[in-house]
């Protein structure tokens, strides 16, 4: 089994896809998966409390911040389904155990494998800074099944800040853990190359909503120029797939030893196809998951947004059709093209809203 094959088989099963292809005397890649579930949750207790107790210190900060950065970590990191972190241990082991198999590498260790317990939480982080800002930017009300961060009457705008201090103690956690060792230097490339096409991907998803897709004609219908296959894999990859898939997987290879760039290459490329296939099935869910289920009320036709849904729809619809569609989506003409902009003012006067104008509650159900 090669690197990447080792690696990329079980981020796929960790994130709910299938990987094909393993050797019948390929070692277990998720061996006793509760048990290390179970470390993985035990090791975020002692990372938050380190991560509370060295900005404090560093900083001085009052008691009052400290528990308000407490607060910020514990209400937005460990809560969700955790497979990206979990990913991270998963791939380190499956390589470490590739490697030992071939003679070339000493196989896994406990003290790397708290490392990757470590690096997952890192990754957790990340995932918890681009959600905070992203439901800023859409103005969503609940996130795994609680309000929103920003939408909390103690915290408003300062979530802005907040997501930037969960992306910087990143770093804290990686240069405390991990700065002597060999795979540093690799690790810090992996966590900027991926923030930096996370953003990319957001300001691709933005403004191809707020600029060519929502686009009307006289007649106030949405253009749908924008809604190309193209368009959508270009922010399926750069938005999701990169940081939810090929940065867990790296992550583990680098913590394994692996210097071979084609490897890296082989695994980002696997990982792209399993990153569309899960925001496909994420944007089916926006429309059609039970919010009780999914822990969120999904925006995307309201916001114009390009997914699967509406790009294969206007790939299969006849021509009547897509006029229908063209002025129904996101409700027609005459909407603003960026709803914070409408809406700022009116929060600093009063924060959260006390009223919304979205699309019931209850969805339709899945056909």
């Amino acid at each position: 089994m090669t690197t990447a094959a080792a690696a990329t088989a079980p981020a796929a099963a960790a994130n709910g896809a299938t990987a094909n292809g393993a050797s019948a005397g390929a070692p277990p890649l998720l061996d006793d998966a509760k048990a290390e579930r179970a470390a993985f949750l035990a090791a975020f207790d002692g990372l938050a409390g380190e991560l509370v107790a060295d900005v404090r210190a560093t900083y001085g900060l009052p008691p009052a911040a400290a528990d308000y950065l407490a607060h910020l970590i514990t209400y937005n990191v460990p809560h969700g389904k955790l497979t990206r972190g979990l990913a991270v241990g998963a791939c380190y082991r499956a390589v470490a155990a590739a490697g030992a198999a071939d003679g070339a590498a000493a196989g896994a260790d406990n003290a790397n494998a708290a490392r990757a317990r470590l690096l997952g939480w890192c990754v957790e982080l990340l995932q918890a800074c681009f959600l905070v800002a992203d439901d800023i930017m859409d103005e969503s009300l609940t996130r795994r099944g609680r309000p929103c961060w920003y939408r909390r009457p103690e915290i408003g705008l300062k979530a802005v800040n907040d997501a930037l201090l969960l992306e910087g103690l990143i770093y804290r956690v990686v240069k405390k853990h991990l700065g002597g060792a060999a795979c540093y230097g690799k690790v810090l490339e992996l966590f900027h190359d991926a923030t930096f096409t996370t953003e990319v991907g957001q300001l691709l998803d933005l403004t191809t909503m707020e600029g060519d897709a929502v686009a009307t004609s006289p007649g106030g219908q949405v253009d749908t120029a924008a809604f190309t296959p193209a368009a959508l894999r270009r922010i399926y990859h750069y938005k999701t797939a990169h940081y939810s898939f090929y940065l867990p997987v790296a992550l583990g290879m680098a913590l394994a030893g692996a210097a071979d760039e084609g490897e890296y290459a082989a695994a980002q490329g696997v990982c792209m196809e399993l990153g569309e296939y899960f925001q496909a099935t994420d944007d089916y869910l926006d429309a059609f998951g039970d919010p009780a289920v999914t822990g969120k009320v999904g925006t995307d036709i309201e916001d114009r947004k390009v997914t699967w849904l509406a790009v294969d729809f206007l790939g299969r619809a006849p021509a009547s059709a897509v006029t229908e569609w063209r002025g129904l989506y996101g409700g027609g003409g005459g909407r603003p093209p960026c709803r914070a902009s409408r809406s700022c003012t009116r929060r600093r006067a009063s924060w959260p809203p006390t009223t919304r104008t979205r699309r019931p509650a209850t969805r339709a159900s899945a056909p």
